[in-house]
């Protein structure tokens, strides 16, 4: 039964959803149906590995690094725009040592969610990040920013 429906919750659910979108009838069922179950295998078969956590103790610290870091940034942003100051935009490229797609991911969700930065990529052969910075300072400042307060304690967490 798992191997027709590998996620029998989401398989219903759309189902239901379809029905509800359409109009209730017998060749709306089975289209719907069909479509549930191919969106189900498809799921099943991207789901990633299971996350493994090494460390928990890292996590508090990190969230509290976190934080600090995304209102102090929010509050320069926000003083740099009104202030009228024009910003010195730039691309910083950024050495990691990690591999780990759980860090990388991570790592991108902290990025962009911190004002005045964004993801730009990831190069998997030299390792290399490249971060776009809204008001580039110094990019060593960037460099060693990213290095020790997050890699580092997302590969204690992970690896």
């Amino acid at each position: 039964m798992k191997r027709l429906f590998p996620h029998p919750l989401l398989t219903l659910a759309l189902i239901l959803m379809w029905m509800i979108l359409t109009r209730f009838s017998l060749g709306q069922a089975i289209l719907g149906t069909g479509i549930a179950i191919v969106a189900s295998k498809a799921l099943a078969k991207l789901e990633p590995k299971t996350v493994r956590i090494r460390r928990w103790s890292p996590i508090p610290i990190l969230l509290f690094v976190l934080v600090k870091d995304v209102l102090a940034s929010n509050f320069h942003v926000a003083s740099l725009i009104l202030s009228g100051r024009q910003p010195k935009s730039g691309v910083v490229e950024v050495d990691l040592e990690t591999r780990n797609r759980n860090i990388l991911a991570i790592l991108a969700i902290i990025i962009s969610a911190t004002p005045g930065t964004a993801w730009l990529g990831w190069n998997p052969r030299t390792g290399k990040l490249l971060i776009h910075v809204f008001d580039l300072r110094e990019g060593d400042v960037w460099k060693t920013l990213l290095q020790d307060r997050y890699e580092c304690r997302l590969r204690e967490i992970f690896e």
